[in-house]
């Protein structure tokens, strides 16, 4: 009969383990192959009841014992008498222990730290068959140790580890508790509020036995207030979420306490040279910042979150930066680390005007490190405008975004800035100079232009105009004069932006200036034009080694080469603006490239390539909420559909893409209708376009990418006609302009009058969204 255990204390788990399942399996091959192992992570993560899990699945190889002993309670000096107790040892522990085999699991080492060092080095020293884990806020450093950081359950979806923690310990507090078609969104969203933290998630869980899932997520800004009625027979810093976090905090030194304060003027995240300018100041000098902040990571109340720009970022647990934010509310600081975070953010974005400005030749490693920061910090940028608004004080904010205009109208992000500029232009703040107002005037027009708002940023871009026009800023004037010849397509100002880039040797600004006159000329068919535009666009790019610039003159020839008949040229111009981007997140031009080579694949009937470079832009085109690029999209998709034969879904897409964009049908309409029509009749695509005019752009990119036909009316629908199919008249008139005939000569031909030949053609160009003959001829061409 085997000896039982001589030193063994495991308890039973007090209710079901849930998640952790890799983790656990990843910890035990670890505890194999090393015998100091540390489970590090904040307060409420789980560390105990990992470690407890894992101690049970290790106990088998620990045939001597498995012994948990806990630390929370010690004070300073208690700690090798307590473990002497725990083993029920009189003398020295390690000479009972000597060679056996055997785990000792130390539980919250954080308030005894270096005396549990120190013990773990000389038991680890003298028991060959010792094995230790541990959980602490903090590494050990003991010679030996692994050190495995403790992730936050994860919490992507209804299948996620904390979602099944929460609903686990919903229907424990709530017998029948069920996740239904109303609360599994909610209790998602309650879960990636409480970052996934287990002591949360078990607190909230425990409170639907008098609140409904709703409640709990309305109520979320006051955590500590509600998440306060955990088990009485749990330890006191178990009990609520605000002992957890309290426990933390007291274990911190003063200096620890001032920076972790105040890192919650950072909304988001932040970089060590952030931290440095915002957070010293009195007692905590600047020099002091890093090692500082090097103690929070260790203790778990900081994490490191990836890089930014080739900087670690760092941020706060939402639950840990909700209890900062208390403290730097209570200490009088608030206000001016708020201003510095504003002051800080704003010299940034000062730097990167100057990388951009005249003369300055910046290479791009320098500017993709600023796309790529202003990438990584852009919820830092709109904290500080916010920050500015609630003061009252818009100047520097203003400053801040109209330095970064090329990445806030570039970038393709969904960055709410538009409504941070109507409040902040809103302010009767006269320190403001006419100037700057201008400029962020212009630039308030620029992005109602991208949002597809055109007639508000028609009266945006001439009120800046007017505003930089009275305070003698050449380089304001010069933006809105490109932005309105966008918006009015008058050459008269592009000339004029392109004296003044001329004349102030901005070669960026004269690059905007030729791509506003290469869009006229595509728009417009002038292709020989276009072509050159681009081409000088691109030449001043490479000449500024700006990529960004050059992948826009890629794009550019690219249209140009398809609308030339020349693909393979197309092909190789958008697979050069996709390598030259590949290192920052320019969203909107990401897209215009996958789309491009997707149509492209289309044109040559590659059906495989085409719906993969398609899928890709519109996946990417909706993860980044850009509207305007969805529904382009859903343009190339209804031919794509098409092709494949699905006539239904085509004209669906293209019913959707049309109505979203507030366009009239056009030729690349008609060519998805044509063969509808042929294939299902007129009075069930006239259904079916009706239906698709009804649909969101979710539901047509879910039709797109998934196939998801819209519910069945409730209703009978009304079919809708199409205004892009010809006459019969007009498609004879068409046919004689693809023959070269001008409007006399079709006026002869037909016996009709110039003038009647003349409206015919114009109508023609109407209906099918063009603007040149020369479309005409080249869609009749291909249409037959």
């Amino acid at each position: 009969m085997p000896r039982p255990p001589e030193f063994s204390n495991l308890p039973a788990e007090p209710n079901t383990f849930v998640g952790r399942e890799s983790d656990v399996d990843e910890l035990v091959h670890l505890m194999r192959v090393s015998r100091a192992v540390t489970l590090c992570g904040a307060g409420g993560i789980g560390k105990t009841r990992l470690a407890l899990r894992l101690a049970a699945r290790v106990a088998r190889d620990h045939p001597d014992g498995v012994c948990l002993i806990e630390l929370a309670d010690l004070e300073k000096g208690e700690l090798r008498r307590h473990v002497a107790g725990v083993l029920r040892i009189t003398g020295k522990v390690a000479e009972k222990i000597g060679g056996r085999r055997v785990l000792l699991l130390l539980d919250n080492c954080e308030a005894v730290v270096g005396e549990c060092a120190e013990l773990c080095r000389d038991l680890l020293g003298a028991c060959p068959g010792l094995t230790v884990l541990a959980t602490s806020r903090e590494p050990l450093r003991v010679p030996g140790e692994t050190v495995w950081r403790v992730p936050p359950l994860s919490v992507d979806g209804v299948e996620s580890e904390a979602v099944r923690l929460f609903v686990a310990r919903a229907g424990a507090a709530r017998p029948g508790f069920e996740l239904t078609a109303e609360t599994r969104p909610l209790v998602v969203e309650l879960c990636q509020a409480l970052d996934g933290l287990p002591l949360a998630i078990e607190l909230a869980a425990a409170m639907v036995r008098v609140l409904s899932v709703g409640q709990l997520v309305e109520r979320l800004d006051d955590r500590f207030r509600l998440l306060a009625g955990g088990a009485r027979t749990a330890p006191a810093r178990h009990r609520t979420l605000r002992a957890a976090v309290d426990w933390s905090y007291r274990l911190l030194s003063r200096q620890e306490r001032l920076l972790l304060r105040r890192t919650a003027a950072f909304r988001s995240s932040w970089t060590l040279d952030l931290a440095e300018e915002v957070c010293s100041g009195p007692g905590l000098p600047e020099e002091e910042v890093l090692p500082r902040l090097c103690d929070l990571v260790d203790k778990s109340l900081v994490a490191v979150d990836g890089e930014i720009a080739g900087q670690a970022r760092y941020r706060l647990l939402e639950t840990v930066r909700e209890y900062a934010l208390e403290q730097l509310a209570d200490s009088g600081e608030e206000a001016e680390l708020r201003r510095r975070h504003l002051k800080a953010l704003a010299r940034w974005a000062i730097e990167f005007r100057r990388a951009l400005a005249p003369g300055a030749r910046t290479s791009w490693p320098v500017l993709e490190r600023f796309v790529n920061l202003f990438d990584g910090l852009k919820v830092e940028l709109g904290s500080a405008c916010d920050w500015a608004i609630a003061i009252g004080l818009p100047e520097t904010a203003l400053g801040l975004l109209t330095d970064t205009r090329f990445l806030l109208i570039g970038s393709g992000r969904k960055l709410d800035m538009a409504e941070r500029l109507d409040r902040l232009l809103a302010l009767d703040a006269p320190q403001v100079r006419s100037g700057l107002r201008g400029q962020a005037t212009t630039l308030r027009g620029e992005l109602a232009a991208v949002a597809g708002d055109m007639e508000p940023a028609l009266r945006w871009a001439t009120a800046g105009l007017e505003l930089c026009r009275a305070a003698d800023d050449p380089y304001g004037e010069a933006i809105a004069l490109i932005l309105l010849a966008r918006l009015t397509g008058d050459q008269d100002n592009l000339t004029r932006a392109l004296e003044i880039a001329r004349r102030s040797g901005d070669l960026i600004l004269e690059s905007q200036a030729q791509g506003a006159k290469a869009g006229f000329g595509l728009y417009q068919g002038r292709l020989h034009e276009a072509q050159r535009a681009f081409e000088k666009m691109l030449s001043i790019s490479e000449e500024l080694d700006n990529h960004y610039g050059q992948t826009l003159g890629h794009i550019g020839l690219a249209q140009v080469a398809r609308r030339s008949g020349d693909p393979a040229t197309a092909q190789r111009h958008y697979e050069s603006g996709l390598r030259l981007l590949r290192g920052v997140d320019a969203r909107q031009q990401i897209v215009s490239c996958l789309a491009g080579l997707g149509s492209v694949a289309l044109d040559r009937g590659d059906l495989v390539e085409a719906r993969a470079r398609l899928t890709e832009a519109l996946v990417l085109s909706r993860d980044a909420g850009l509207r305007s690029g969805i529904v382009r999209r859903l343009e190339a998709w209804a031919s794509l559909v098409t092709a494949e034969g699905d006539h239904r879904r085509g004209v669906l897409l293209a019913a959707a893409s049309v109505t979203l964009r507030g366009r009239q049908p056009d030729a690349r309409t008609e060519d998805v209708l044509r063969p509808a029509r042929t294939r299902l009749g007129e009075a069930v695509v006239g259904v079916l376009w009706a239906e698709g005019t009804s649909m969101t752009a979710d539901q047509a990119v879910a039709c797109a990418l998934d196939g998801a036909m819209p519910d069945p009316p409730a209703e009978p629908v009304v079919p809708i006609g199409q205004e892009s199919r010809l006459t019969a008249r007009e498609r004879e008139i068409a046919d004689l302009v693809a023959r070269g005939l001008s409007n006399r000569a079709i006026a002869d031909e037909l016996v009709i009058s110039p003038a009647t030949a003349a409206r015919h053609v114009a109508n023609i160009l109407a209906k099918l969204g063009f603007s040149t003959r020369t479309q005409i001829a080249t869609w009749v061409i291909g249409s037959r």
